[in-house]
């Protein structure tokens, strides 16, 4: 990855030999170090890897928060964070014990124990805190802070959705720790659903087994005086396929960040984002996927409407083609729908490529508001104004909405955006009559 020798001395080139010995200024030969660069190997075009230092070189993990430094913005993790609306989640606190955490079906029903079993451990106890470690302060705040992890451990074939359902206690502080495992060859689908009021650090670890087929499915729906600071820590096994997909609707400052790795050859990451913003709120998500083992794929998709003045969204996504990941086919994209005026989205891609041997690896970002043209269409024929709106909005996130895969989730959601639209469209019409 890198390589921080000195180095002096000529340069071997091809059927050159470069010379050992030079003249100092006093007469006195002194003898230098003989380098000589690496050639490319069209066989082999990952065999030397970058010299400069990538992500995965300069990024801390640790489980201590002392090996973090307070969050500021001159930082480049935190730049676009308001950091003074969430310094009580970078010091260890003591966890109210409020939230609430129930495991059944989506449709209520008992689970299978054959199929899913739901324990509560000490953190320190496999399969918690086995997957990558913290990779900020507010991490390693989490898992300092909490004593136990929820384990949701998924098996075989599971006809039946699994739901975890996460009710906040209110704003004292707290923390929690949920850990998914599923075993080799498990095809299942997991919604994990936030809800109430809550001031909560959450840190959520994810393995999948050996050619296992697993969605995770994440809904942040909190009232608007919440806060909720998370980190996914994922590992995707080998020729497994993962649909990771996060919603995030409610919350005065939601930031989630994901980190993910891949467990062997040909494994499967999609990574869906949905994120509706409304007037003071803060919703950020940070993705950060590493290609470490070949002919693995991965596509990130993020998509979100801003409606109103102070709604500020962030989305950073960040992708890393190691030199062990030959035959890497990777996609990141983030589309924001600026609705009304006052709102801000912040969108950055970074893709870093140290492999030449790749089927292929792009990013795209972009933010926008309502198409004028759409919306006189739709007009032309005789849609209101106000229906028009919901129908473009409908269609920027209906894709991804479909692609979760869950009936009872998508319905949901297209009633959730539909509510917010309305809502946002009566406040701006109160302000109309009041200025009048």
């Amino acid at each position: 990855m890198k390589d921080n020798t000195k180095q002096t001395g000529s340069v071997e080139q091809p059927g050159q030999t470069a010379s050992d010995t030079s003249e100092a200024g006093s007469g006195t030969k002194v003898r230098e170090r003989e380098v000589t660069m690496p050639h490319r190997d069209p066989n082999n075009p990952y065999a030397f890897p970058a010299l400069m230092p990538s992500s995965a070189d300069k990024a801390i993990r640790s489980f201590s928060p002392d090996a973090f430094s307070i969050p500021t913005k001159a930082q480049d993790d935190w730049r676009f964070t308001p950091i003074d609306r969430i310094d009580e989640f970078f010091h260890v606190f003591e966890p109210s014990g409020k939230t609430k955490v129930e495991v059944s079906g989506i449709d209520g029903s008992n689970l299978d124990p054959d199929l899913v079993e739901v324990s509560e451990v000490p953190k320190t106890q496999a399969p918690s805190g086995t997957i990558l470690k913290p990779n900020d302060r507010v991490s390693a705040v989490e898992w300092a802070s909490q004593a136990t992890a929820h384990v949701v451990h998924v098996k075989g074939e599971n006809p039946t959705p699994v739901l975890v359902k996460i009710t906040g206690g209110g704003l004292d502080m707290d923390a929690l720790h949920l850990v998914i495992v599923a075993d080799d060859r498990t095809h299942a689908d997991i919604v994990i659903e936030h809800e109430g009021q809550a001031r909560i650090a959450e840190g959520v670890e994810i393995t999948t087994g050996k050619d296992s087929h697993v969605s995770t499915t994440f809904v942040q729906e909190w009232t608007p005086d919440s806060k909720h600071v998370g980190n996914h820590r994922i590992h995707v096994g080998e020729g497994a396929s993962l649909r990771h997909s996060m919603v995030t609707l409610g919350g005065s400052f939601v930031r989630i960040r994901m980190d993910q790795e891949f467990g062997g050859n040909k494994g499967d990451l999609n990574m869906l984002g949905i994120y509706f913003v409304d007037p003071g709120e803060h919703v950020e998500h940070r993705t950060m996927v590493v290609h470490n083992y070949p002919e693995c794929k991965s596509r990130v998709v993020y998509k979100g409407a801003l409606d109103g003045k102070g709604a500020h969204s962030t989305w950073v996504g960040n992708a890393l083609i190691l030199p062990s990941a030959p035959v890497t086919d990777s996609y990141e994209l983030n589309r924001n729908l600026v609705l009304t005026p006052g709102a801000i989205a912040d969108s950055e891609p970074n893709l870093e490529i140290e492999n030449g041997n790749i089927i292929g690896a792009g990013h795209a970002s972009s933010v926008g508001r309502f198409d004028d043209e759409e919306l006189f269409y739709l007009e032309s024929r005789g849609v209101s104004e106000r229906e028009a709106r919901k129908l473009v909005v409908r269609g920027f996130f209906g894709e991804l909405v479909e692609e979760i895969g869950i009936t009872a989730i998508r319905d949901h959601l297209m009633g959730v955006i539909d509510r917010r639209l309305s809502r946002g469209e009566d406040e701006q019409m109160r302000h109309v009559l009041e200025e009048n």
